[in-house]
């Protein structure tokens, strides 16, 4: 066993830094549009570390997303979501996520922490799947897999726009559901 996959006593990778390895990673999200359907999209600028520590007392996730990368495959739908009415990406051009602990064991994890979109900070917490770790053939690197998905409110972070469809109907749902799939790999 090499350092990179020795296993810490909580947490099954070697402790240090890593980093996301985004052309293997996705952060999605899918949002019910006219209570018919889901409309599902993507983000496709962002950063994230992992910190790996003796226990899980010293692990921290800490992500940055570009709002302005949003990617529904609807470029006027895109551009209407980064406006003031829902992201306002020109005053808020980051979401951002911030570990406060994570609990769990062996391959399921709760991650806690806070979520910051629109200026509005909550805490959440993400059930997260360690997939396990492989070394990828082609960079001789060890990466590490991890999915994950929770439900935020909208209305939370004051992005309250919708459109009126009847008396007790709106064109958007306030859930958005969000799923994440990580793979990182050791930094440096």
């Amino acid at each position: 066993m090499t350092d990179t996959q020795a296993s810490t006593s909580t947490l099954p990778l070697a402790t240090g830094e890593w980093v996301v390895d985004p052309a293997h990673s996705g952060v999605h999200f899918k949002i019910r549009h006219l209570g018919l359907t889901n409309v599902r999209g993507r983000f496709n600028d962002f950063t994230a570390t992992l910190s790996v520590g003796d226990t899980l007392d010293d692990v921290a996730v800490n992500a940055v997303i570009q709002m302005a990368s949003v990617d529904t495959n609807q470029p006027d739908r895109d551009a209407h979501l980064q406006s003031t009415d829902i992201f306002g990406t020109e005053a808020n051009p980051t979401m951002e996520f911030h570990s406060t602990r994570v609990t769990g064991g062996g391959d399921e994890y709760q991650l806690h922490g806070n979520l910051s979109i629109n200026g509005v900070t909550r805490e959440v917490s993400i059930p997260v799947e360690f997939n396990g770790a492989e070394v990828h053939p082609a960079d001789g690197k060890l990466h590490a897999g991890f999915t994950g998905e929770t439900q935020v409110s909208r209305s939370d972070y004051d992005v309250d726009f919708n459109v009126p469809l009847g008396v007790d109907k709106l064109a958007l749902g306030d859930k958005v559901k969000v799923e994440l799939d990580l793979q990182f790999t050791p930094a440096g």
